[in-house]
C-alpha cells in the first residue's frame, strides 16, 4: 500500500487522513499547530519537511495558496508527487504546477466535492487535473477518498475551473432561493408554504441544463422553447413585484441587463443559451 502524507489537519485535511488510514495506507500527518492529530492512527511528523520525506504522495489541504507556498519545501518534494486540494483559482493552480515542474515535483490539482462527513463514502467526488501519467500512478491510492475520482485533463487549472463554474451556479442559485423567500415574506407567504412548490418548479432544471448545454456546445440558440424577448417580459414582471416591496433587486437586475444586451444586439428571437455567446460586458464600445 502506498504511503501518504497529509499536510494540514483542518476538518477536511483530517477527513482525508482518516480516509487513507481506513483504506490501509500508511499515513503521516503534519499540522502547523499540534494537537489536531489526536485520534488518528498516523505517524506524526515534527516538521512539514519530515512529513514530506515519509511518502511518495503528499496531499496538502490548508487555508489558501499563500499557506501552501509557506508549507512546501521544494527540496523535500523533489521526485515526489504533490496533490493540492486547497481551494483556489485556475490561474493559481497553473502557477503552482509550473513551480512544481521547475523543481522536479509531480503535480496534480484537485477539488473535493464533498462534505467532511462524506469523504471516503460513495457520495464524495474528487476532480483532478494534471499529467495523465501522474494521475495513473496514484489513482488507486486516491480512490480511498470517495466513490468517484475523475481526471479532467492535463491542464492543471481544469479542476479548479470545473469547481469555479459549478460553484458559480450553486451560489447564484442559492442567492435566488434566499431572495425568493424574502419576496414571499414581504407578501405574507410563509417560506414553508412555498418550499414544496419551488422544488416542483425546479423539477425541470436537470433537463434544462442539458438543453442549454446543447445550445452552447453547438453554437445554435433557437428560441423554440422560449425567446429572450419573452424572458425579458417575465423578468420585468418579477422585478416590478420586487421593487414594489422596496427589496434589493441587484441579482435579477443584473440578469435582466444581460438579456437586454442580447436584445440590443438583435437576438430577441433566440433562446436563453445565447447569453453564453455574448462578449463580456466590459468589452462594449471596444472595436
Amino acid at each position: 500500500m502506498t504511503s501518504v502524507t497529509v499536510l494540514g489537519l483542518g476538518p477536511m485535511g483530517r477527513a482525508l487522513a482518516a480516509a487513507f488510514i481506513a483504506a490501509g495506507h500508511p499515513t503521516t500527518v503534519w499540522n502547523r499547530s499540534p494537537g489536531k492529530e489526536t485520534g488518528l492512527d498516523a505517524a506524526v511528523a515534527g516538521t512539514a519537511a519530515e512529513a514530506v520525506a515519509a511518502s511518495p504522495l503528499v496531499v496538502v489541504c490548508v487555508r489558501d495558496y499563500a499557506a501552501v507556498r509557506a508549507v512546501l519545501d521544494a527540496g523535500a518534494l523533489r521526485g515526489r508527487t504533490l496533490l493540492n486540494v486547497t481551494g483556489g483559482s485556475p490561474a493559481q493552480a497553473r502557477e503552482l504546477a509550473s513551480w512544481a515542474a521547475d523543481h522536479g515535483i509531480g503535480y496534480l490539482d484537485g477539488v473535493l466535492v464533498a462534505t467532511t462527513d462524506a469523504i471516503c463514502g460513495p457520495d464524495a467526488t474528487l476532480f483532478a487535473s494534471g499529467p495523465a501519467h501522474t494521475w495513473a500512478e496514484h489513482r488507486g491510492t486516491l480512490a480511498a477518498l470517495g466513490g468517484t475520482t475523475s481526471h479532467l485533463g492535463e491542464d492543471p487549472g481544469r479542476a479548479a475551473a470545473f469547481d469555479a463554474s459549478l460553484q458559480d451556479m450553486l451560489w447564484t442559485s442559492m442567492s435566488g432561493v434566499v431572495h425568493m423567500f424574502t419576496l414571499a415574506k414581504a407578501e405574507n407567504i410563509d417560506a414553508t408554504d412555498l418550499a414544496g412548490h419551488a422544488k416542483t418548479l425546479l423539477g425541470f432544471f436537470p433537463d434544462m441544463i442539458d438543453f442549454l448545454a446543447g445550445q452552447v456546445a453547438s453554437g445554435r440558440y433557437p428560441g423554440d422553447a422560449g425567446t429572450l424577448e419573452a424572458t425579458a417580459a417575465t423578468m420585468d414582471h418579477v422585478l416590478a413585484a420586487i421593487r414594489a416591496k422596496h427589496l434589493d433587486n441587484g441579482v435579477l437586475s443584473a440578469a435582466r441587463a444581460e438579456v437586454q444586451r442580447a436584445l440590443d444586439a438583435g437576438y430577441g428571437a433566440d433562446g436563453f443559451g445565447r447569453l453564453a455567446a455574448l462578449p463580456p460586458a466590459h468589452r462594449r464600445g471596444r472595436k
